[in-house]
C-alpha cells in the first residue's frame, strides 16, 4: 500500500506523464492537419465555394466530412463519384435530373457560384479524413474501338457510373427512374443510341430524360457499350461481332429513358 507521500508522488507523476502525452498529441494532430486538409490546394474557387455551402446551409440536408443532416445524400467523396459534370447539372437544376423524383432546392446559382461549388467538393474530395468516408469503388473506363466500331469490352465506362446509373439499373443495381439497360443494345442501334444521347428531346419529346453535358469521347464511349448490352452480355458471354439491333417502338412503361 503506498504512503501518502507516495500517492502524492505517484499522482503528480501521473498527471504530468498524461498531460505531456495530450500536449504531445495535440502538437502532433495540428502540425498533420496542413498535410491531410491540402491547404495548398485551397484556392479564390474553393474559398468561396465554402462560403456559399455554409451560406446556403447545405448542412440542414447534406452531411460532409461526417457532419450535417441525412435527409440527403453525403458529399464528402461526390466528385469522385458523380464527377463534375453531374454535379454541375443537378447544382443547376435538379428537377431537372430527377424529374419528380427530387426535392432539393433550386438555388439559381450563377454559373461562377456553380463552378466554385464544384472546386470546394473536389478539394473535399482529397481531404485525409483516415479512411472516411469509403473510397467510390468505379469500375475501369471501357475504351472505345474505331470510329464506326463497338468496343468489345465488359467494363463500364466512367461516366456510365457517374450519371447514368443514377437513373438506370444494370445487373440489378442503380436508379429506377429510368429503365434497366441490361439488354437495351437488342432493341435499339448505335445511331439511335447517339440521338438519343446528343438530345433525348429531339428523340422523344415527352421524355423524362435531360439532355447531359456530355463531351464528344464519353457519347462514344457509351454508344460503344450500351450497344454490347444483349442477353450474351448479360450472361457473362460477349458475342463475336454484335448484330446492330433495329430501333423498336418503346413501351409506354419504359419511363421516357432508352
Amino acid at each position: 500500500m503506498l504512503s501518502k507521500s507516495g500517492a502524492k508522488a505517484f499522482f503528480i507523476g501521473g498527471t504530468f506523464l498524461c498531460s505531456a502525452a495530450f500536449v504531445g498529441l495535440t502538437v502532433d494532430t495540428f502540425a498533420k492537419i496542413p498535410g491531410q486538409t491540402h491547404a495548398d490546394r485551397i484556392t479564390p474557387a474553393v474559398a468561396r465555394g465554402k462560403n456559399l455551402w455554409d451560406s446556403s446551409n447545405c448542412m440542414g440536408c447534406h452531411t460532409l466530412f461526417g457532419e450535417g443532416a441525412y435527409y440527403a445524400p453525403e458529399l464528402t467523396r461526390v466528385y469522385t463519384r458523380r464527377g463534375p459534370d453531374f454535379i454541375r447539372a443537378m447544382i443547376r437544376d435538379p428537377q431537372a435530373m430527377y424529374p419528380g423524383e427530387r426535392n432539393m432546392q433550386n438555388y439559381h446559382f450563377s454559373e461562377d457560384q456553380i463552378s466554385d461549388l464544384v472546386a470546394f467538393f473536389e478539394w473535399a474530395g482529397t481531404v485525409d479524413l483516415n479512411g472516411f468516408p469509403a473510397t467510390p469503388h468505379l469500375t475501369p473506363i471501357a475504351a472505345p474501338g474505331a470510329v464506326g466500331s463497338v468496343a468489345r469490352t465488359d467494363d463500364r465506362p466512367q461516366v456510365f457510373n457517374q450519371l447514368c446509373v443514377a437513373c438506370h439499373a444494370l445487373g440489378g443495381q442503380g436508379g429506377n427512374v429510368g429503365p434497366a439497360l441490361d439488354r437495351v443494345g437488342e432493341r435499339f442501334d448505335a445511331a439511335y443510341f447517339e440521338r438519343w444521347l446528343r438530345d433525348p428531346q429531339s428523340v422523344r419529346a415527352n421524355t423524362r430524360m435531360p439532355r447531359l453535358p456530355l463531351s464528344e469521347g464519353q457519347i462514344h464511349e457509351l454508344v460503344a457499350f450500351l450497344s454490347l448490352r444483349r442477353a450474351a452480355a448479360a450472361a457473362g458471354n460477349m458475342p463475336a461481332e454484335p448484330v446492330p439491333a433495329q430501333p423498336a417502338a418503346p413501351s409506354p412503361t419504359e419511363g421516357g429513358a432508352p
